[in-house]
């Protein structure tokens, strides 16, 4: 079984899954994938949304996600439901549309926003084939 060939964005139980892929699995998933930690510095960034973004893994990993990384995600529909559950202790799994805006022409994605409690590791993946 190739773990990361298997993984859809739409997979149940992702965030477990994703959290025991190497970088390199990470790499060939056909979605973006941005893992991020409780303080939103940013320490996964995989090829794909590497590619996309048009921001290298070097310029992104280390980086505070919701202020250096991708403001246009700093709202209420993105960033605050991270917030949110972390204060409310619940997990996250939410796939939302969304128009990314910084660096680029608007785009139609996806998101598909994932957060456990108990878990510092939180991720935001991004479908950009809709």
């Amino acid at each position: 079984m190739n773990a990361a060939t298997d993984l859809s964005f739409t997979a149940p139980g992702l965030h477990g899954q994703l959290a025991q892929l190497t970088p390199e699995q990470l790499d060939r998933l056909d979605f973006g994938v941005i893992g991020f930690n409780g303080e939103t510095v940013v320490d996964q960034y995989n090829q794909t949304e590497s590619e996309a973004a048009g921001l290298s893994t070097s310029r992104v990993l280390g980086q505070p996600l919701f202020t250096n990384v991708a403001p246009c995600m700093n709202n209420f529909m993105v960033a605050q439901r991270f917030e949110d559950a972390q204060d409310e202790g619940s997990p996250l799994d939410d796939t939302i549309d969304y128009v990314l805006t910084l660096r680029m022409r608007p785009i139609k994605v996806k998101l598909r926003l994932l957060a456990e409690p108990g878990s510092a590791q939180r991720y935001v993946l991004v479908q950009r084939k809709l």
